[in-house]
């Protein structure tokens, strides 16, 4: 088991590498960050999740596929920071939470509503709604929000 000083600084590691890149970090990547053997930073990866941190690795893999708010692997959920489009969200709730890691930036999300697929736009920066289209969008799950491990994808 590593220790919590050790996950905190891969979970940061992995949150920066999405803010800068869009991306997930691959573990190797990670371990040469965190100065960890290849070996020892695809076990971090594996760790961090079966610690309860919201994501998942790709089945059968030792890949990155989503790590709230973000998504590796495109979702509907697509992110603008600035009018520069290269991050997905977790969910639609996530895609919410991506203005915190984008202080003073304007992040817009653009998404089709899954009901009748119809575009729907919300802008904000920091805590201001800019922009929201259209009017009466509403936010629906039929789990609990954060839901159980049992109700997480790909299990």
């Amino acid at each position: 088991m590593s220790d919590l000083a050790l996950l905190d600084r891969a979970f940061a590691n992995i949150i920066q590498r999405f803010v800068r890149t869009g991306q997930a970090p691959h573990y190797t990547e990670l371990a040469k960050d965190l100065g960890l053997s290849m070996e020892e930073g695809c076990e971090l990866v594996h760790e961090l999740f079966a610690r309860n941190v919201p994501g998942w690795v790709h089945p059968g893999t030792d890949l990155i596929a989503s790590f709230a708010p973000f998504n590796n692997q495109p979702t509907q959920y697509r992110i603008a920071i600035d009018g520069h489009q290269k991050w997905f969200a977790q969910c639609g709730f996530e895609a919410l939470a991506v203005r915190w890691l984008f202080p003073n930036k304007t992040v817009r999300v653009d998404a089709p509503c899954l009901d009748c697929g119809e575009p729907m736009v919300v802008e904000m920066r920091n805590e201001q709604i800019l922009h929201v289209e259209p009017a009466t969008i509403v936010g629906y799950t039929h789990s609990a929000i954060g839901g159980s491990r049992e109700d997480a994808p790909f299990r």
